[in-house]
């Protein structure tokens, strides 16, 4: 019934298997991954027919977690997988990113890539091989495909290269990579790293890429062995003469100018105006005679815009390339006027407004207590997030008007890198045991806002006084390449990112690389590329950072608009003792001095209050009711119950002691009642505990007459 295929190889220490012919028989081309007991179903679909209208390339790719994979339910009432996690979602992009540049232009079918985690072992991680089996399902299927492509993690511990490192091992590296590409470039990377050198890190590269090879061969040896359907044929249109004769000689000279107009918006408005213009004399060839109209058919249109926009874009590369004239006039290697200000929101705990030409983040930091950690549930056991950093793109950044809706894809992206840059230069919880959220918001965007989010973050974590390690810049890389030409491009503007080859972040310290991501839109790049792209980076970085440091040359204090926050360790046999019956202690407590209190197992108590005095009246509660009687301390107590033999006194919460009538006073006291009363309070010294029970004195406290 089933023409299974089957192939195994060894990839960093661990057993990676394929199969294909027996589970989703009718996708286009689907395959099983196994790595150790992770289990991955891959699958890759097309439409029937390109979609109308468009000219871009429509890639969907899904990764999509299922809890029975661990074998848990999902939480919540409805019980069902809904929209997928963060975490999810970045994996997607982490597989889009190095498969959308080997579609062949002018191909616009749909493509669906699926991948299900069908099983994950907690030690495997899905995301190591996802590229590999869409990489696989997409060369099996009839979908046109320049592949194959793997990807690989890259680990760096004790100054060794760690192939597809386990998640436990991965947590202990100083580099976190994902590289992907084919077996002659790179084609896509993502990095977090301890403050490495560009030459660490470039090597962490290289050692992917020489095991991404191996995996390419691999897939061949199977592709060969199953067969491959045939490959769709579809139709590369070509660029009607007609309009190619016209545009060329009526609007290059002027295309020239226009692209090399100052300022984002006034090129923008000049391009377009001459767009308008050269149709407008287009469209003269095609007026009725008789009745005037214009009888242009719409298709000719859209093939002329489409081609105006292809000249534009091959006379703005040509002029960097070979001219090294950027359109707003800048060197190869320089960077936008920048402009940093902080504490600029009056209310706010740390504030920042970051500006690299036009592109600007107003950033804001906040500090919360441990009620305001994030519950992070996924495949992994559930665990809280202390830091976390969200971006915000507004229609209206880039002079638009549009909806208002929940981040998408790419801002969630442009979050994760940005938070990734920041959390290696962060406290500990023990030195800073605050909950850090940033929220950047993109106000004016030109290129590189995810970069912009991160300068902006270090200077608005300084501003709430977070004190981070160093500060943390970023800058993004660009590329233009014909052939065996090419220039690598410091601080990209949008139109150099669109009309451009490659999209190269990089963000660290002074001492190193913390986060690093590249996009490319060619088949790949080279080593070469790599290492003059990370040495421009370097340079732009520390020039970025000397701005940063005049700007806020460390953190400050704690804005007094932050909670105050105390820990301290209880022995943790007095942890029923602070909670009490039902709560009740401490309670008590909170309703006295309006702190939060987060009491862990191991003894720990965090106490989170408005201002110092509070938090000292906490700290003094809290002792008092866990602190042990001690011998030849002295305490204000309080009667409680009197006997003919001496009154009770509690001398501590919960805790009293026995004042015998002979240590009242160094008089006779005939009767208790008759010197005391219940209620009344003074000072008394504990002077012996015997078989747990505290003996107290007045008399000691007095001078003998």
């Amino acid at each position: 019934m089933f023409n299974e295929k089957t192939i195994k190889m060894e990839v960093g220490g661990r057993e990676l298997k394929f199969s294909t012919g027996k589970i989703a028989r009718q996708a286009g081309g689907s395959v099983i991954l196994e790595y150790g007991e992770t289990t991955l179903l891959v699958t890759a679909t097309r439409s029937k027919a390109p979609k109308s209208g468009i000219d871009f390339f429509p890639l969907m790719v899904d990764y999509i977690e299922k809890f029975y994979a661990v074998g848990r339910m999902p939480g919540g009432f409805i019980k069902r997988e809904s929209r997928p996690s963060v975490d999810a979602t970045l994996i997607s992009r982490l597989v889009d990113r190095p498969l959308r540049p080997l579609f062949p232009e002018g191909f616009y079918n749909d493509v669906h890539i699926t991948i299900t985690t069908l099983s994950y072992d907690g030690i495997n991680l899905p995301e190591t091989v996802a590229a590999l089996g869409s990489s696989m399902a997409l060369s099996l299927s009839d979908i046109p495909f320049d592949g194959p492509v793997a990807g690989v993690i890259v680990g760096y511990l004790d100054g060794e290269y760690i192939l597809n490192p386990t998640k436990e091992v991965l947590e202990k590296c100083d580099i976190n990579l994902s590289v992907a590409g084919t077996k002659d470039a790179i084609t896509m990377v993502e990095a977090g790293a301890k403050e490495v050198s560009e030459e660490v890190m470039l090597k962490a590269i290289m050692f992917g890429h020489e095991n991404i090879k191996k995996l390419c061969e691999f897939q061949e040896a199977f592709i060969e062995e199953v067969g491959a359907k045939e490959k769709y044929d579809f139709e590369l249109k070509e660029v009607n003469p007609e309009i190619k004769d016209f545009i060329d000689s009526n609007g290059t000279l002027k295309l020239k100018e226009a692209i090399v107009t100052p300022g984002k918006h006034d090129k923008e408005d000049a391009v377009n105006l001459l767009e308008e213009e050269l149709l407008i004399g287009f469209r003269e060839r095609f007026l009725n005679a008789e009745t005037g109209e214009d009888e242009t058919p719409a298709e000719l249109v859209k093939e002329f815009k489409t081609y105006y926009h292809d000249l534009m874009k091959k006379l703005v590369r040509e002029a960097i390339l070979y001219q090294k004239h950027r359109a707003d006039g800048r060197t190869t290697e320089e960077i936008r006027p920048l402009a940093m200000e902080i504490d600029i929101l009056p209310k706010t705990h740390g504030s920042a407004l970051f500006t690299r030409g036009e592109t600007q983040a107003l950033v804001v930091t906040t500090l919360g207590t441990k009620a305001d950690e994030q519950i992070i549930d996924g495949l992994d056991a559930e665990y809280r997030k202390k830091f976390f950093l969200h971006y915000n793109f507004p229609p209206y950044s880039v002079g638009e008007a549009g909806f208002m809706r929940a981040p998408g894809r790419r801002e969630l992206g442009h979050g994760s890198l940005a938070e990734r840059a920041l959390s290696y230069v962060m406290p500990s919880e023990e030195e800073f045991p605050y909950t850090v959220r940033i929220v950047s918001e993109i106000t004016e965007s030109n290129g590189s806002s995810s970069q912009a989010s991160i300068c902006g973050g270090s200077l608005s974590l300084m501003s709430a006084g977070v004190p981070i390690k160093s500060h943390v810049a970023g800058i993004a890389m660009g590329l233009i390449k014909e052939g065996d030409d090419f220039v690598v491009l410091t601080d990209i503007m949008g139109l150099e990112d669109h009309l451009g080859d490659m999209d190269f972040k990089v963000a660290g310290t002074r001492e190193g690389i913390t986060a690093l991501q590249m996009d490319i839109k060619i088949d790949g790049i080279s080593e070469e590329v790599m290492r003059i792209a990370l040495k421009q980076a370097l340079d732009a970085r520390l020039f970025i950072l000397e701005k940063m440091e005049k700007a806020i040359p460390s953190s400050k204090e704690i804005s007094p608009l932050a909670p105050r926050i105390h820990t301290m360790n209880i022995n943790s046999e007095k942890i029923a003792t602070l909670i009490g019956p039902a709560g009740k202690n401490i309670k008590a407590i909170i309703e006295a001095t309006g702190a939060t209190i987060d009491i862990e197992d191991s003894g720990k108590v965090s106490i989170f209050t408005n201002d110092g005095e509070q938090l000292s009246a906490t700290i003094k509660l809290i002792n008092n009711l866990i602190e042990d009687v001690e011998i030849g301390k002295v305490y204000l107590g309080r009667v409680t119950k009197i006997m003919n033999f001496g009154a009770f006194m509690e001398v501590l919460p919960g805790k009293e002691g026995l004042l015998h009538v002979s240590e009242i006073d160094h008089k006779r006291v005939e009767k208790v009642e008759n010197v005391l009363k219940i209620g009344d309070e003074f000072e008394v010294k504990a002077i012996s505990i015997e078989k747990g029970k505290v003996n107290l004195s007045r008399k000691a406290l007095l001078e003998k007459i």
